[in-house]
């Protein structure tokens, strides 16, 4: 929880670099759990329920002083379908089961305006595992909170107030979770990357 808050200190005192020109706004999409664009077409349209999910936030925007560049910092609820596969004890067949995390993630973007219309950025995303929810009723939870760290990419375009943009997310650092399954411990890492589909609206 200590770093959590170091976080939002940090979600505040970005906002201080930049000058009057300050923009903020709200924004929400879908994010989906892959590492490939293709596996995400090839998912869809095979329904794709295990690994999306949705994502809901403000943002703020403003321009660092020389450098031709703007800071963008967000403060975002995300919740994230996700499959584990595990052994059980005394057994030789693996089975699956599906999850619902429940997150709050800090991207702090660095980016670049061009053409008018469009937008570049990237930077570091800081994340705060809130808990998960398995879809067995054999499996009880232990535990799941967790502090981690990754990096986004991506673009987009605003057109007037409305803004829409792609990103691909890295996960660094790996964040434990524990279930039961009966009474035997099962540890496993709630890291994941992402493709994030993401509708703004600036005030």
């Amino acid at each position: 929880m200590k770093k959590l808050i170091l976080v939002l200190c940090l979600f505040l005192g970005a906002t201080q670099l930049s000058q009057a020109q300050l923009h903020f706004g709200i924004k929400g999409g879908i994010n989906y759990n892959s590492d490939s664009f293709t596996a995400v077409k090839d998912d869809v349209l095979s329904g794709a329920k295990s690994k999306t999910g949705f994502h809901a936030g403000i943002w703020l925007r403003g321009k660092i002083p020389f450098l031709g560049l703007y800071i963008r910092p967000e403060l975002v609820y995300t919740q994230l379908s996700n499959e584990v596969t595990y052994l059980p004890k005394g057994t030789t067949t693996s089975k699956t089961t599906s999850y619902d995390f429940k997150k709050i993630d800090i991207p702090v973007l660095f980016g670049k305006k061009f053409l008018g219309i469009a937008h570049i950025y990237a930077g570091p995303s800081f994340q705060y595992v809130l808990g998960s929810d398995f879809s067995l009723s054999d499996l009880k939870e232990i535990d799941s909170d967790g502090f981690s760290m990754g990096i986004q990419f991506g673009g987009g375009i605003e057109l007037g107030k409305i803004g829409l943009d792609l990103r691909w997310e890295r996960a660094f650092s790996n964040t434990e979770a524990k279930f039961l399954d009966g009474n035997n411990p099962v540890t496993f890492d709630t890291r994941v990357n992402q493709i994030i589909v993401g509708l703004t609206y600036r005030f």
